[in-house]
């Protein structure tokens, strides 16, 4: 074994006994390539990443290679995961090179950790002899690689930095944004006019919360759409469920068969609000199934969540197969449902729709539940009762296969995720379970990944939380305990959210930019610190930052706070073009830009928010206090008598109300 087989991460234990002589990422290990003068390979991926497998398995795990490799580089193996911050910097690189990314990533970098070649998966005759060719000019004509590895970094460091804000403002407002981003909408099917195709839940999220609050019908039904196509497709694991990381076309329907926690927590919220709008029962039926599945498959049994399933699985004949685990033949579906297939076969798309390839079906829904117990006569809840049981025969018997493999690390944005996730299924289904199972990942963070003198830990596992937190932990931790105080008004939570914002100011903030670091100030093994702003499948954890200080600002009355998220969010609007990569900058901006308050005292104040933000998709800061409070959002609005509600918007407050009543005309 290499020396892998003393990590933690499942993706660096899968490569613990290739022949190369993988090693982490660590000073010794950086040390040894200057000491011994090689060039280094580093190799970034992830534990259910499907290309990464197909690499090891032509390339890493023969001898061949691993003489190459042995003989004349240091070979560094990381999970990106793990590591998000050299995986940032690395796919940069490669991005500058080939105008292309994606996993697994592979970089060959000169002795300091400087790129000068990259790209992605490469056949194992590619990469013998790209490796070759690298390690014979290295010898011959050092000074070249060394030159163009510093023009290289220049132009990293300008990709990791933020530009500064405009002088003039951008003339393109929301709507203008909105109307360019509908161009690239599938008004058949749902998302993005393109295959691959990603959820994007905050995307989404942005879309049906601006398309609420501006009663834009088309965005609605687009977003309606979305969610309806998604839950009814192979993306969406009917028979558990859980949704896959994305479709491979362009129907939802044959999966990348991951699933990964960041996606399904997400979903959990966008879902909810659609529920809230609509009372869907689709809707309320993927968020229960999407809990089971989390439930089932991720819990730690310490109160955290586990990050990732696999796509491969392992067939009857002990082959490692993307999808084996999900998809079925048409004749043992025809056995395990009996009398009932002809009905099964016409909801599933047991047909040239639903086909996928070597005789094997992927379930995927094509019409609605009503439509199709109309065509067969039968009532709706009939439909129903058949549906569930037809899934439990199935789980039934894929629970008598091998499962995909899991990633059982436990991260600690992911899991702030999660928190969110459950008390937005709380606020939708008003399930108190939801409620206890965000608190239950609250405590276990906060005893098990904290710690007094190092802060937030970044990843745990086996008993042991190590790698300090990056700023998406802190971030999203306290977008998580915000959001725990809104639900329950205990001002614990709002106190440790400020404290930890307090934190981030002293070790992440970046006084010339304005902006967060992604890394702390005082961690060396970085190369370059980048500032993360975009959003993509995950939100930025600069625009999570933006949005806990404009809600931080409210409940103190932090002058500090407001200027910092005011700047922050005009600087990034004056620099759209595209607005699905900033789309929770546009959350934080509905907020911002027009922005009201509504403060709720007394002691049925918890009973009052709980119903509002179970009736309103919201962009209006609804904070309740029971009990006389320290913040000073509450200073002169508690009344021990009864419950008072106090609106103000555009800092203009109107006379109090003591009836919940008066918001049914306004737009929260």
């Amino acid at each position: 074994m290499n020396e892998l087989s003393s990590e933690s991460s499942p993706y660096l234990l899968q490569h613990a006994e290739n022949p190369i002589f993988w090693k982490s990422w660590n000073k010794q290990t950086l040390q040894s390539a200057l000491d011994e003068h090689k060039l280094i390979v580093v190799s970034i991926g992830y534990s259910t990443c499907h290309w990464c497998h197909v690499m090891e398995h032509e390339s890493f795990e023969t001898e061949e290679v691993a003489q190459l490799m042995n003989s004349h580089f240091i070979s560094i193996k990381i999970d990106r995961e793990e590591r998000p911050d050299l995986d940032a910097f690395y796919m940069k690189a490669v991005q500058l090179m080939t105008k292309q990314g994606g996993w697994p990533l592979n970089v060959v970098c000169l002795p300091n950790g400087s790129p000068i070649w990259g790209g992605t998966y490469f056949p194992k005759e590619n990469w013998l002899e790209a490796l070759t060719q690298l390690h014979h000019l290295f010898k011959s004509d050092e000074a070249k690689m060394n030159e163009f590895a510093s023009q290289l970094h220049e132009g990293i460091t300008f990709l990791s930095g933020i530009p500064q804000a405009k002088t003039v403002e951008n003339t393109s407002d929301t709507e203008d944004l909105i109307d360019k981003w509908k161009k690239s909408f599938d008004w058949e099917f749902g998302g993005y006019s393109r295959a691959p195709k990603f959820m994007m839940p905050n995307n989404l999220s942005f879309l049906q919360k601006y398309g609420y609050l501006h009663e834009d019908e088309s965005l609605l039904s687009y977003v309606d759409l979305t969610l309806t196509k998604m839950a009814w497709g192979g993306l969406f694991d009917t028979v558990l469920g859980g949704f896959s990381r994305y479709s491979v076309d362009h129907q939802w329907h044959i999966p990348h068969f991951e699933k990964m926690l960041y996606d399904n927590a997400q979903l959990l919220s966008l879902y909810a609000d659609a529920y809230k709008r609509t009372s869907d029962e689709l809707y309320k039926n993927c968020i229960e199934k999407t809990i089971r599945f989390i439930e089932a498959t991720w819990e730690n049994g310490e109160g955290g969540f586990y990050s990732a399933l696999d796509a491969d699985s392992l067939t009857n004949d002990n082959r490692l197969i993307e999808g084996a685990y999900y998809s079925w033949t048409k004749e043992a579906l025809q056995a395990l449902i009996d009398n009932d297939f002809p009905l099964f076969e016409q909801l599933f798309n047991i047909n040239p729709f639903g086909y996928w390839e070597d005789g094997l079906y992927v379930l995927i829904q094509s019409e609605s539940l009503e439509i199709i117990a109309a065509k067969n006569k039968l009532s709706l809840s009939q439909l129903k009762d058949k549906k569930q049981q037809w899934e439990e025969i199935l789980l039934e018997e894929r629970n008598k296969r091998p499962a995909p493999r899991l990633d059982d690390k436990t991260l600690t944005a992911w899991n702030a995720l999660l928190i969110v996730g459950y008390l937005d299924a709380y606020s939708a289904l008003d399930q108190v379970e939801y409620l206890e199972k965000a608190q239950k990942i609250h405590h276990f963070i906060s005893t098990k990944m904290w710690s007094e003198e190092s802060g937030l830990y970044h990843t745990y596992k086996n008993g042991k939380a190590t790698i300090s937190g990056f700023l998406d932990d802190y971030a999203m931790y306290i977008h998580a305990l915000i959001s725990l105080f809104e639900n329950t008004l205990d001002e614990t939570y709002i106190k440790q959210a400020k404290q930890l914002t307090d934190y981030c100011l002293d070790v992440f903030f970046n006084d010339a930019h304005q902006f967060f670091n992604f890394s702390q100030h005082n961690d060396h093994s970085i190369i370059t610190n980048a500032i993360e702003i975009e959003d993509n499948v995950i939100p930025s954890s600069n625009s999570y930052m933006a949005m806990n200080l404009i809600k931080l600002g409210i409940l103190y009355e932090n002058a500090h706070y407001n200027k910092l998220a005011e700047n922050m969010v005009n600087t990034i609007k004056t620099q759209i073009d595209y607005a699905s990569a900033y789309s929770n900058w546009l959350i934080a901006d509905l907020y911002r830009s027009n922005p009201s308050e509504l403060a709720i005292t007394g002691t049925d104040a918890l009973v009052q928010t709980q119903a509002i933000k179970r009736h309103f998709i919201s962009k209006t800061a609804i904070f309740g206090a029971t009990t006389a409070s320290t913040l000073a959002f509450f200073d002169h609005r508690f009344d021990s008598e009864q419950t008072m509600f106090y609106f103000c918007q555009m800092q203009s407050c109107q006379k109090p109300e003591t009836d919940a009543l008066f918001l049914q005309n306004k737009i929260l």
